[in-house]
């Protein structure tokens, strides 16, 4: 891999100089290519798009549909039209579970939810329980490889209507079998719904070949801006949904008594849209294609494995989860002895490096695993050996400089 980190203006800013960036699972950051086409739309083609007739509103009405071409080939959806433009993955989860599940579920059918979800994929899924009278049946991880045993899956029955997992752990850096899973969730007349939140930035993800009814992404995870995400759906289902929000640009017509709906994707995208994020989302997923997926998963491996073997050698440090870094995403989620994760992360701020602590919005899993708070190394593929090697040499540090004699 060569030096990525030249691309991104954020590691050359003064304000960030020698900084060790390893909050990635959170955010990362945006190279160049995308803070441009940013700028250049609202340089140059911003209007509001969709019903303009002027030429300045055509543009950007093909600005925002070529995105959603560049989306759907990056997570290989056959059919532009099944890319639903939302804020973030929780936006999209949150549409299926009003628009599809309260539409679908009655009392007594089954949510099949992993416990490591991030809560973005739980809490609408209560939600959706709480008011039909479902109920959720969890599928349980192997505390130390946190991967779900093939047992696990039995609990996917006839009664189980919708299977919600995670493509990648936020956590464990655990990559579920989707496709297997889905097969599983097919087979007894459920759909599955993919958070791809922590996958589509390291992994090459094609829905067609997983089989997923629906998958969840946000932008800011790859290197796109805040606030763009989106929802890929097989495109009987959106046809069968209901919107889930209701004004304009949604509508074919409107009168007194009622409304009809516009056709897929429309009439899941109220209100003025987010062009200028989808535009440089789709810049994003363009340059990660240049770059190339399998290259980006082979250097976030190959960094976590150097990450995990440097750690298991400092005494007190417990790394949560599988001890394969080949088999973490890029995520590695730790304790120190006797530290608590909110001064790991504030000790080694003042060596400027970043990382996340607490309970990474999963606390199901960390009730589950016996740890309330942990701290998380997420590495990109703009992170490189010697800042792997930094942080292990500062982490060895910790319990010294949080006063502990050993």
């Amino acid at each position: 891999m060569k030096d990525y980190k030249k691309d991104f203006p954020i590691f050359a800013d003064k304000k960030n100089e020698g900084l060790i960036y390893f909050d990635n699972a959170a955010t990362s950051q945006r190279p160049q290519k995308v803070i441009d086409a940013l700028s250049d739309f609202y340089k140059s083609d911003n209007a509001n798009p969709l019903r303009g007739l002027y030429d300045l509103s055509v543009r950007a009405t093909d600005a925002y549909q070529n995105s959603r071409k560049t989306i759907a080939r990056f997570v290989g959806a056959e059919n532009p039209n099944e890319i639903i433009f939302t804020r973030n993955a929780s936006e999209s989860l949150n549409l299926v579970a009003y628009s599809y599940a309260l539409k679908n579920l009655k009392a007594g059918d089954q949510i099949a939810v992993s416990v490591m979800e991030h809560h973005s994929n739980i809490l609408p899924w209560q939600m959706a329980a709480q008011k039909t009278g479902a109920v959720l049946v969890w599928l349980e991880c192997d505390k130390e490889s946190g991967i779900i045993p093939q047992s696990e899956y039995n609990k996917i029955c006839e009664k189980t209507k919708i299977v919600a997992i995670t493509q990648v752990s936020n956590v464990l850096g655990t990559t579920n079998p989707i496709k297997e899973i889905a097969a599983i969730a097919h087979k007894n007349g459920a759909v599955i719904v993919v958070d791809g939140a922590q996958a589509l930035p390291h992994i090459s993800v094609n829905v067609q070949d997983l089989d997923a009814d629906f998958y969840a992404f946000s932008g800011h995870k790859f290197c796109g801006p805040t606030g763009i995400g989106g929802l890929y759906a097989k495109m009987d289902l959106l046809e069968s949904m209901d919107p889930f929000l209701r004004g304009g640009e949604m509508i074919e017509y409107v009168t007194r008594e009622g409304a009809t709906w516009a056709e897929v994707p429309a009439k899941f995208e109220a209100g003025t849209v987010n062009v200028g994020g989808a535009v440089g989302m789709a810049a994003a997923a363009e340059y990660l294609e240049e770059i190339g997926m399998e290259n980006i998963a082979r250097h976030d491996n190959e960094l976590a494995s150097l990450m995990v073997q440097e750690m298991k050698k400092i005494p007190h440090v417990n790394i949560v989860g599988n001890k394969d870094g080949s088999k973490r995403c890029g995520i590695v989620t730790f304790t120190i002895d006797g530290v608590h994760p909110h001064d790991i992360a504030s000790i080694l701020d003042t060596e400027k490096i970043a990382i996340r602590a607490g309970h990474h919005c999963a606390q199901p899993l960390g009730q589950y695993l016996g740890l309330p708070a942990t701290a998380r190394a997420s590495l990109y593929f703009y992170n490189t050996e010697e800042e792997v090697k930094v942080f292990c040499q500062k982490l060895s540090k910790v319990r010294e400089w949080a006063g502990f004699k050993d």
